[in-house]
């Protein structure tokens, strides 16, 4: 327990908040935990939760794998669409026709969406296959190219009139029929929980992974891939297990958001919903994980504040803060606190020496 508070002690303090808030506030506020502000800003915390996750696995793949992609987003508007589409298209049949008990309750929907989630994972197993392989022999901008490239032609699919009557083309999937036990309209508190819950697990399992010896072999192939292939380790394998990883996190992601929303959109396979986590990640700082957690409160959260202050023209005003962070945050926020904190806290140790000192000089 010590470990765990001394290495993400930001982390633990950021959970503990986050399972307090709704309760806070509505002490605070003196409003119900289902309903007014507690239940909108509960809603603005589950989208931060899930797209942080969404960051993080682009931080898997960008800052820990070092492979600059365009097209993550495919990943995550995979998840979407397939748990969109069996729980629209299938479930409906399958929950009405058969009913599965333990004891006296009910667990059919509870399996269905179970069933709904190893579908998109799956799914985004293929993908993140299929991104791979078709990237094997590229490295660099021609890599970012050809994920932008394969992305966009997913985004295409999801659009096709062909497959309207199923996806919805243009206009989507909504009023994705979610079970009323976890259905966000209903249910926020629940829902919030659920999401909460499914941050705090993700994180946990990409921390084991950095942390893992494949996970070090992986960053030592982004740092320097021939001495890893004359080491013995194959970079294409690692690669590619990086790919997939990253593009299960982001379809699971994906999925979660589906469940959200209760809709898939053609949005969520775009190159603009990639950008987003590239944002996200560099503004936290690549290779951190919490990084991205920090980048996706801050464009989450503050958005809502710059869209009351300066209404449609806040990305311009987030923009300008964009640069300035990189420019004077090279690293993101995480990693230049980790490259230059130590500098700091010597300042501090020799600022309160000097205090304590002066008064017995002064004797």
């Amino acid at each position: 327990m010590k470990n765990i508070w001394k290495k993400d002690k930001g982390f633990v303090i950021f959970i503990i908040v986050a399972i307090a808030f709704p309760f806070i506030y509505s002490l605070l506020g003196q409003t119900s935990l289902t309903e007014g502000t507690n239940k909108f800003w509960q809603g603005q915390l589950i989208n931060f939760f899930i797209m942080a996750v969404f960051a993080m696995s682009y931080d898997l793949l960008f800052g820990y794998a070092g492979m600059l992609s365009f097209g993550h987003a495919a990943s995550f508007g995979g998840g979407s669409y397939t748990v969109a589409l069996l729980l629209t298209h299938v479930a409906p049949d399958i929950v009405k026709n058969y009913q599965i008990f333990i004891g006296n309750f009910n667990i059919t929907e509870i399996v269905v969406l179970i069933v709904c989630f190893l579908a998109a994972i799956l799914v985004s197993i293929l993908i993140g296959l299929l991104f791979s392989a078709s990237a094997m022999r590229v490295k660099g901008a021609y890599f970012a190219m050809l994920t932008l490239a394969l992305a966009t032609a997913l985004n295409l699919l999801t659009r096709a009139t062909d497959f309207v009557e199923w996806t919805g083309a243009d206009e989507g999937m909504h009023g994705v029929p979610v079970p009323a036990w976890i259905n966000p309209t209903q249910n926020r508190l629940t829902f919030y929980f659920i999401a909460l819950i499914f941050l705090v697990i993700t994180y946990i399992l990409m921390k084991r992974i950095v942390s893992s010896p494949t996970g070090r072999v992986i960053q030592a192939t982004r740092e320097n891939e021939d001495r890893s292939r004359m080491i013995g380790y194959n970079p294409v394998t690692y690669r590619t297990l990086a790919f997939v990883m990253a593009s299960v996190f982001a379809g699971v992601a994906g999925a979660l958001y589906s469940l959200w929303t209760t809709s898939a959109t053609p949005s969520m396979t775009s190159g603009v919903t990639t950008v987003n986590a590239l944002i996200m990640t560099i503004l936290g700082g690549m290779g951190t994980l919490i990084g991205p957690v920090l980048g996706a409160g801050i464009m989450q959260i503050f958005s809502q504040f710059f869209y009351t202050w300066f209404g449609a023209r806040w990305p311009l005003v987030f923009g300008i803060i964009f640069v300035l962070i990189v420019m004077f945050l090279p690293y993101g926020i995480v990693g230049t606190w980790r490259m230059h904190g130590f500098r700091l806290k010597e300042g501090w140790q020799r600022l309160l020496g000097m205090l304590k000192t002066k008064p017995s000089s002064e004797k």
